[in-house]
């Protein structure tokens, strides 16, 4: 199985990131917490129960 939220954390950690936005709906997740990417994948969707512990991460940015 692919560690989804501990492969997203790590690249953050490592300054890939480039922006994050909240939208009321990506494809089938709403709400939704979309972050964008310098690399591939370019955009990982994050779920509402999640929003509170990345938050915290994006915070110390």
């Amino acid at each position: 199985m692919y560690p989804y939220h501990n492969k997203i954390k790590q690249r953050i950690k490592n300054n890939e990131l480039e922006s994050y936005e909240y939208v009321i709906k990506y494809k089938s997740i709403n709400p939704c917490l979309l972050l964008h990417f310098s690399t591939e994948p370019k955009i990982r969707p994050i779920r509402e129960h999640r929003f509170e512990e990345y938050e915290a991460l994006l915070s110390q940015l």
